[in-house]
């Protein structure tokens, strides 16, 4: 049995896991890279981290089932969405991929919320 097999994942829940933990990487290089930017970045990387601590837990409630990954879904997906907003005001590589990631991982995660 590998991960993508988890009993009670089925392949909405797994290809959420697998979008949540891609934002939490985006998002983890681009707090990383806008922070050596300056303040004008400042907003990027708060949205950024908070996208990859919330991402990052959601996809561990999923893999555990736990019966308040779907409450932490409609969070997840509104700060997604900020982050997307934010990081497509800049020209910067990594603000790039998190725009395109991004509206990916809220979808799927609207998608958990209901």
């Amino acid at each position: 049995m590998s991960l993508q097999d988890l009993s009670h994942a089925d392949e909405v829940m797994q290809e959420c896991i697998d979008n949540c933990l891609e934002a939490a990487q985006a998002c983890e290089w681009c707090a990383d890279a806008c922070a050596d930017e300056g303040e004008a970045m400042a907003e990027c990387v708060r949205l950024c981290r908070d996208v990859a601590d919330l991402t990052t837990l959601h996809a561990r409630l999923m893999a555990r089932d736990s019966d308040y990954h779907g409450d932490l879904a409609a969070v997840c997906a509104d700060v997604c969405e900020a982050c997307a907003e934010e990081c497509e005001q800049f020209d910067h590589e990594h603000c790039r991929v998190c725009a395109e990631v991004l509206p990916t991982c809220a979808e799927s995660c609207r998608e958990m919320a209901s």
